[in-house]
């Protein structure tokens, strides 16, 4: 092992109690499954006759708001990681159009925002998990004022259809995200510390930061390429 490596592992295992660490291995574990039940959902909604469309959304909505309302008492893991990887399936299902439309662009475009994605989930991940203890929780209220604020603009633009506020949310949008994986990684570990076992919400918590950071990400370098070739065309 090399000492650069070495001096990683050392500090992370100085951050985090073992309990703590086998936590997160359960939740990334859990969150990498949800990741592949999403690409099934993809699958689905790209290759096959069966293309859900709205449906997926209500139904995923309907799968997230099950698995919240069911606590966590240590024998119902399998329904609640059952309802996780159901909503995995639909929020796949879900991005099935937006793939589909940016493959016809540029395929290379997918593979970018996947690995850009998970290149930015990973890294602040990390920043979060060898941080001072809490020092990332502060964000909490800041980000909350700032989704609020979004989904006013959001709804405000339905309305409006200004291209300058649609710009704006989706750049933040993905700043949030990147936001929101600090301080749920944080917080994630300060529950375990007081206790809370509960690995398949808290899965459910990161995957929802990564994909909102994947759709973002995803439109934004579509809409670079598409500025790209109209230049080429002028």
């Amino acid at each position: 092992m090399t000492p650069n490596l070495q001096t990683f592992v050392n500090s992370f295992q100085n951050r985090l109690e073992p309990p703590v660490r086998q936590h997160l291995k359960n939740v990334y574990g859990t969150l990498m499954m949800t990741c592949a039940s999403a690409v099934a959902g993809v699958y689905v909604d790209m290759y096959t006759w069966f293309q859900a469309g709205i449906l997926s959304a209500i139904v995923g909505a309907g799968l997230m708001l099950m698995l919240i309302a069911t606590p966590d008492n240590g024998k119902n893991t399998n329904l609640r990681l059952g309802y996780l990887l159901g909503f995995g399936l639909t929020s796949g299902m879900g991005l099935g159009p937006l793939l589909q439309y940016v493959s016809f662009i540029d395929p290379s475009i997918i593979v970018t925002a996947l690995l850009g994605s998970t290149l930015v989930f990973v890294c602040f991940s990390i920043a979060a998990m060898l941080a001072e203890r809490g020092s990332w929780l502060f964000l909490g209220g800041t980000l909350m004022t700032l989704l609020t604020s979004m989904s006013v603009m959001a709804l405000a633009n339905l309305f409006m259809q200004s291209h300058f506020l649609y710009q704006t949310h989706l750049y933040l949008g993905l700043m949030l995200m990147c936001g929101f994986v600090l301080f749920d990684t944080q917080l994630i570990i300060e529950k375990r510390r007081m206790g809370n076992k509960d690995f398949v919400q808290h899965a459910l918590e990161l995957f929802i930061d990564f994909i909102g950071m994947f759709r973002r990400l995803l439109i934004i370098l579509t809409q670079k390429e598409e500025q790209n070739r109209r230049r080429k065309r002028d």
